[in-house]
């Protein structure tokens, strides 16, 4: 198993390209399934998740091949409407096939997604958004079992705000007959990316970015050609790195406005950044404040972020507090963090700081994909050598983290 060696204390200096948006990536691929045309998808992140998500496609008879840095899918020949259990077990987002097979071809058969280290993240809003639209599920043997000869349009109130529900509800709605009206839809950017390639393939979608998706449903969708957005989770990730190390880094390929919540907080940290269109130059020179902050559905602070600014902020001047709304069980990096140093104690939903000077190196251990990365930012940080375990975590979610950060100064490398 991998692991990396962090010998931190170095400042950062540089630049960082970022990689394409895994959480736009996964429901992207599975627009594939909606028509036997060809996508020409480009800036798809090379990552585990991707990686899994593309063989479960290939086994339902989607063909994927890479070409010059172009992902072309093609769904003429889809013979499986099947996700096995062994698929879906690894990867929640596997879920995201259900609403195209069942527009497409009448029919999905889809195990019901296994649990999940940071908190339960149920389904039955998919299920309940695709019954308003007649269809017939039941859930046998572990299996969610879909039929429907034509799935008709309506209006559907989620009684929450689902990320891939809404995903999910939309690829279907573009197939239905007649129109869907989705209020109560995530509106992260990673819905709109993948709203804005369902309109590139011929459907037809009004309220993009907004919480009320009006969808008029067409014959069929074609082929068409798109660039997935960059990641701004690894954006913020990388500008928490450079935030608690301390340096001068432009992200390039990025954009500022996929996390106005994030940097207004690091602004407030005292980190200096300035942007264009497709850059961040962020600069430090000196120690973080604390920050509070309370994580909430977009546009407000994204929970994928919460580990990362709480590791900059043990070593922040002050006290701060975090409150976390969305998972219930998402603090398990902080013994972690304690065991660097750090001074966390968790009260309920709300996790209170008190920032020290230093953090001590010392072997640590991922449990979730944001976890590992607030350990890599507080090894970065601290004094001595942190060796990070199970970093097969940060796989799922990291092009390369650490050729990224070696090439910006960081003293970081991969053992086997």
């Amino acid at each position: 198993m991998d692991k990396l060696v962090i010998t931190g204390g170095k400042r950062l200096s540089g630049e960082i390209t970022v990689s394409g948006a895994k959480n736009a990536a996964l429901p992207i691929l599975c627009a594939g399934l909606l028509t036997a045309d060809t996508l020409a998808l480009s800036n798809v992140p090379k990552l585990q998740d991707v990686a899994t998500m593309q063989k479960l496609l290939v086994q339902m008879g989607l063909s994927v091949q890479a070409k010059e840095g172009v992902t072309e899918l093609c769904g003429r020949d889809i013979n499986r409407l099947e996700a096995p259990y062994e698929m879906v077990k690894t990867m929640r987002a596997s879920i995201l096939v259900l609403g195209p097979l069942l527009a497409r071809f009448g029919e999905a058969k889809v195990s019901l997604p296994g649990g999940c280290a940071i908190g339960s993240r149920p389904v039955d809003q998919h299920i309940k958004g695709l019954q308003a639209m007649g269809a017939e599920i039941r859930i046998e043997a572990g299996y969610i079992h879909a039929r429907a000869k034509k799935l008709k349009g309506t209006r559907i109130v989620t009684d929450m705000i689902t990320v891939t529900g809404t995903e999910n509800l939309l690829m279907a709605a573009t197939l239905a007959e007649g129109e869907t009206v989705l209020e109560n839809a995530a509106r992260e950017p990673e819905v709109t990316d993948l709203a804005n390639l369902l309109v590139a393939m011929g459907a037809r979608i009004e309220g993009i970015g907004t919480d009320c998706l009006r969808v008029m449903g067409v014959p069929a969708l074609h082929g068409a050609s798109h660039a997935v957005i960059a990641d701004r989770i690894e954006t913020g990730t990388f500008l928490c790195a450079v935030a608690a190390a301390g340096g001068d880094v432009t992200l390039r390929h990025t954009r500022a406005d996929l996390l106005d919540a994030v940097v207004d907080k690091l602004r407030e940290a005292g980190v200096v950044m300035t942007n264009g269109d497709d850059w961040i130059r962020v600069q430090m020179s000196s120690r973080p404040k604390a920050v509070n902050f309370r994580t909430t559905e977009y546009p407000g602070f994204p929970t994928d972020m919460q580990a990362q600014v709480m590791a900059l902020n043990c070593v922040a001047e002050g006290t701060s507090r975090v409150t976390e709304t969305i998972f219930e069980n998402r603090y398990m990096h902080v013994q972690e963090l304690n065991r660097l140093g750090a001074l966390i104690d968790i009260d309920g939903h709300t996790a209170i700081i008190n920032g020290v000077p230093r953090l001590v190196g010392a072997p640590v251990m991922a449990t979730d994909l944001r976890a590992s990365a607030s350990l890599v930012i507080a090894g970065l940080a601290a004094e001595g050598q942190t060796l990070v375990d199970r970093i097969y975590h940060l796989d799922r979610g990291y092009d390369r983290m650490e050729a990224k950060l070696s090439a910006v100064g960081a003293d970081i490398q991969r053992i086997k």
